[in-house]
């Protein structure tokens, strides 16, 4: 076996899989749903379900499908035209997908997400088991983000983020980002002739994140740099991730038969056990509280968060809330289940665990986040 073929073998090898497809391919760059193009990855997929393995499509295309339909030439920025937009094009885009993958004897499902599904712990597991009961009785699930209803506070920005949850939720082997792009490459490659595309890397190498840059196409909300993103959010549960060019003929049996398309990303570290994956898949945090460098460097070591390390609490978050903990720079080191209300918090900042009681009135727990209830990021 050539160092190439070892390289994609975590890929040949994949069982599970999240496909996400972005706007400007299924709409042909904002020109309408692009039924060849859709038709075409439907038999891509149905070769893949045929060789036993399990899918999951992310896909983009309500918003840009209902901006067509109403005859809106640019994205609108209000939410409730976005969302109006969304719900037009999300009827044609459901029906297209049935009768595509229909047409291979593929049952399809519509799911539709917003974060708040995903970071509620009880809606979270729900999602899950209906996902993986749609897996068993060999029904592809065809997931998009909840536009009709999400606004600035609930939603996920991009498709990219989704696709990156869904593979964490499920835990997928790999996840397929299928773009106009034929991957990442070292420099934008519509303003530097001389860059070269990445073939191989390891999901999360910061030199990826400087690399991409540029924002997405005009009827998406993406770009190479949430793709990186999504790469590093994936690795977290152990799932791999190749950004390809949903273009290039048959790209998708390709790459599962270990082709050296687009760029492969993979997950290096050691997958994160699933409570804490959502702990470390929440987008938006209730609150923040600032460490010494004592407990930043305790917390970095495996050890929970005590108070006596906190300097300062901000925000407002009730007990059980998801917060960012911040090293003594002010950078994101972790996050977790805090056991007190943010003005408990405030009480007992900076004070030994034997003060709690003195400080409350009462003692819940020693500890402010106790570890297992507590992510690295």
């Amino acid at each position: 076996m050539t160092q190439h073929q070892v390289a994609r073998q975590p890929l040949v090898d994949a069982r599970t899989l999240v496909v996400k497809i972005g706007s400007a391919l299924i709409t042909n760059n904002g020109t309408g749903l692009d039924l060849d193009a859709i038709n075409s990855w439907a038999k891509q997929l149905a070769e893949l379900a045929a060789s036993g393995r399990r899918l999951l499509l992310v896909s983009s295309g309500a918003i840009a499908c209902g901006m067509q339909q109403l005859g809106w030439s640019k994205r609108p920025s209000s939410i409730p035209e976005l969302q109006a937009a969304a719900a037009v094009g999300q009827m044609g885009l459901a029906q297209t997908y049935q009768q595509a993958f229909g047409a291979h004897g593929i049952r399809t499902a519509q799911i539709l997400l917003t974060h708040e599904d995903l970071a509620d712990r009880t809606r979270y597991l729900n999602a899950r088991a209906t996902i993986s009961t749609l897996l068993d009785l060999d029904v592809l699930p065809i997931i998009n983000e909840n536009d009709t209803v999400a606004t600035d506070e609930i939603r996920f920005g991009d498709n990219d983020t989704l696709g990156a949850l869904v593979a964490n939720l499920i835990e997928a082997d790999a996840l397929i980002i299928l773009t106009d792009q034929e991957g990442l490459y070292t420099a934008d490659p519509r303003k530097e002739p001389a860059a070269t595309l990445v073939s191989l890397g390891a999901a999360g190498d910061e030199q990826y994140e400087r690399m991409a840059g540029g924002s997405g196409s005009h009827v998406g909300t993406g770009g190479m740099i949430t793709k990186i993103w999504a790469a590093k959010r994936a690795a977290r549960s152990g799932a791999h991730t190749v950004i390809a060019s949903g273009r290039a003929p048959n790209a998708l049996p390709r790459l599962l038969q270990g082709e050296a398309l687009g760029t492969l990303l993979v997950a290096s570290q050691p997958p994160l056990a699933a409570r804490k994956q959502w702990l470390a898949d929440h987008l938006q945090l209730a609150g923040r509280i600032q460490l010494d460098a004592g407990a930043s460097k305790a917390l970095r070591s495996g050890s929970s968060l005590l108070p006596v390390g906190v300097t300062a609490v901000e925000g407002e978050f009730e007990r059980g809330a998801v917060v960012a903990c911040l090293d003594e720079t002010g950078h994101e080191i972790a996050r977790g289940l805090s056991n007190y209300a943010s003005s408990e918090a405030r009480r007992i900042a900076g004070c030994p665990s034997g003060e709690i009681e003195q400080r409350l009135g009462y003692l819940d727990a020693p500890e402010l986040i106790h570890r297992d209830n507590l992510v690295i990021v």
